[in-house]
């Protein structure tokens, strides 16, 4: 039979209890808080789900051990949708050998605070980005026929107070901030799950809103997988409203779908059996589709900690790893005139694998960046701990997966690094003026006190597995950076747009109100010309690059009608490395206030010394567009543009414009 049909059958072969069995998870008796209840009679085996932004989670996996990939936002600043679908690909490779169908990943929700306890599980601020990455990995997970769960949907972008805070957001930041990268999995992607949220949304919990999942996923969007909810998150929602409202999965246990409640909301017609039928049908065809029936033997076995897995978690943090500041080129160094290397700082020996919450996870191994420099210099250099008299301090700060640190369950209480760290930084660059600072973190730091006194500033992110492997390779220039920022960092913390008052962080009587609207990130920085401390987009490289030459193809396009947009870049420099270049769209004259720029096209371009190509984005009447609140639809007004390229949202190397006409 063909997969509905198939589907079908099975959906009529269930009894009304064995549908509801289906409903929420198989925990509560069995202390198996990941799995669905198996059905013997038809032999519906349990279908199985693990944790993994950045690799099979420790408490949903049976703490197997797996690759640690580099964490999502270290992945996303890559800008290289190739290495998100590698990712996915791979992680799915290691779901499939544990005996899994479904990794709860990836997480897309918009870095709306740099203090979101989450944000190194997330991937960026901004929408396009995120949309095209995500649909990256998701569609390289399920390559493997494994289901891809994008989380949290939606507004999910705290963790203070997540399971009673109300996010109120207005329906255009709805459309243009939050939503573009869960659309682009529907209907790009056709990602198989999505998990919904604790918080509530305009009021209403994110497992009981009818109009989010059912009517906007659903209706509109033309979702065909099943809804999960967060671990727990139905705690205080009511079960009529979550059946009807369409999820189809309640984990890790029954609290409101157990059989003693549906059974009751049923004899009342507080939900029909229709509704409980589609909702189980999404489970069951997602269920064919990983291949809970087929025949063991015609399914790829998948793999676990193999040498390939481990190189892609190599690239990606080879092209993430972001360079911030390089004063007087002093990276990269050259091994051979050193004799000492001052290392210091709490993240030079730790390693950070084993926690951050549920996205912790059981390293087959991790190379911290200590073991890294000892592999690199191979005994030709002394390491040391004495400041004063050594060529080069290398200070390995930033944060860890500690309590309101970067971890789930909390929020950072402050942007500062610790003040040990600061110390520590002052310190060592007023002996050894050549005071190179490694962070490594998952969300911004403020800088103020010691910027100005550093020469070099990396933003290393938890790497993965063989980070540290990787920073030496850039620090002795094996390595040429090439990742630019997915997120701004701001100078101080009340420059953020999410941190105006208490009532848009962390909120107010359960309310965190998104007053900033569409101005999230960059849109808020560029738009009221606040200076951040570093730019989205930025990144710098040990090479120069060179854009010229941008041409289009129209001075004027009409509705239905693209535009083709191209432009030089060359490799001026001495060394091979990767630029990537942005394009930014600006409306020049709005009925409606709109950013000063937003991202709609990038390119990452490898290039060799005295190399030149040319590269060529393509511009759609939906790129121009905004939502109108008042008609609830995208308009696109007629009138001027601005096309805008550059190295990162605050340094445009070239523009022209255009008109839409019609």
């Amino acid at each position: 039979m063909d997969l509905e049909s198939r589907v079908e059958d099975l959906l009529k072969r269930l009894t009304l209890e064995e549908k509801i069995s289906l409903s929420a998870g198989w925990g509560k008796e069995t202390f198996i808080p990941f799995f669905t209840h198996p059905i013997e009679r038809l032999g519906i085996k349990p279908f199985k789900m693990t944790d993994g932004p950045h690799g099979l989670g420790t408490g949903s996996s049976n703490a197997k051990s797996c690759t640690y990939f580099p964490v999502a936002i270290c992945r996303a600043a890559t800008w290289n949708p190739r290495l998100s679908e590698k990712f996915g690909v791979a992680a799915a490779q290691e779901v499939r050998e544990i005996g899994y169908h479904m990794l709860l990943a990836p997480g897309i929700n918009i870095q709306r605070t740099p203090l979101c306890g989450r944000t190194f599980e997330y991937q960026t601020e901004d929408p396009y980005l995120n949309k095209v990455l995500a649909v990256a990995v998701v569609k390289g997970i399920q390559s493997q026929r494994i289901g891809a769960c994008v989380k949290h949907f939606i507004c999910n972008n705290q963790d203070a107070n997540r399971f009673r805070m109300s996010s109120e957001v207005s329906e255009r930041a709805l459309q243009e901030i939050y939503f573009p990268a869960f659309q682009a999995t529907v209907r790009e992607a056709d990602v198989w799950s999505l998990m919904s949220c604790y918080n509530k949304v305009n009021g209403i919990f994110g497992s009981e809103h009818r109009h989010l999942l059912r009517e906007v996923l659903m209706e509109e969007w033309g979702f065909r997988g099943f809804i999960v909810s967060d671990w727990g998150a139905t705690a205080s929602t009511r079960t009529r409203r979550c059946v009807n409202a369409g999820l189809s999965l309640e984990m890790p246990y029954p609290l409101k779908l157990s059989k003693k409640k549906m059974m009751k909301a049923l004899e009342k017609e507080r939900i029909a059996e229709g509704t409980l039928n589609e909702n189980i049908r999404r489970i069951i065809r997602v269920m064919f589709l990983v291949g809970l029936f087929d025949d063991e033997s015609t399914i790829a076995p998948g793999s676990r900690n193999t040498s390939e897995h481990q190189k892609v978690a190599s690239e990606i943090a080879a092209e993430g790893i972001v360079l911030l500041k390089n004063t007087d080129n002093v990276l990269p160094l050259n091994i051979e005139p050193l004799k000492k290397i001052a290392v210091l700082g709490p993240n030079a020996e730790k390693k950070h694998a084993g926690g951050g919450g549920s996205s912790a996870i059981n390293a087959s191994y991790e190379v911290t960046p200590l073991e890294g420099l000892k592999d690199k210099i191979h005994g030709k250099v002394d390491l040391t701990s004495s400041v004063g008299d050594a060529d080069i301090a290398i200070i390995f700060a930033g944060l860890n997966h500690d309590q309101h640190n970067d971890a789930e369950g909390t929020d950072r209480i402050t942007l500062d690094l610790p003040q040990d760290q600061v110390d520590l930084i002052n310190q060592t660059v007023e002996k050894n003026p050549n005071t190179i600072v490694v962070l490594i973190n998952g969300s911004p730091i403020s800088m103020s006190s010691w910027i100005e006194k550093v020469p070099v500033i990396i933003e290393a992110w938890y790497p993965g597995c063989d980070g540290g492997h990787v920073i030496a390779d850039i620090l002795f220039g094996e390595v040429n950076p090439s990742g630019k920022l997915p997120i701004t960092f701001p100078k101080k913390l009340e420059d953020s747009p999410a941190h105006k008052s208490p009532r848009t962080y962390p909120g107010e009587i359960n309310i965190v109100y998104y007053e900033e609207g569409i101005f999230v990130g960059y849109r808020y920085f560029d738009t009221n010309h606040v200076e951040p401390l570093f730019s989205f987009g930025y990144g710098l490289s040990y090479t120069t690059f060179a854009y010229e030459n941008l041409q289009i193809n129209k001075k004027a396009i009409s509705k239905d009608e693209t535009l083709l947009v191209t432009c030089d870049i060359k490799n001026t420099g001495a060394y091979s490395g990767a630029e990537v270049i942005q394009l930014y769209i600006q409306d020049m004259e709005s009925s409606v206030e709109r950013p000063l720029q937003e991202l709609k096209g990038f390119l990452k371009v490898k290039l060799n010394p005295g190399e030149n190509k040319s590269i060529t984005f393509e511009i759609s009447t939906q790129d121009l567009s905004f939502f109108d609140e008042n008609n609830h639809c995208w308009t696109a007004e007629k009138g001027m543009f601005k096309i805008l390229i550059g190295s990162s949202s605050r340094d445009i190397r070239l523009q022209s414009e255009l008109e839409l006409i019609g």
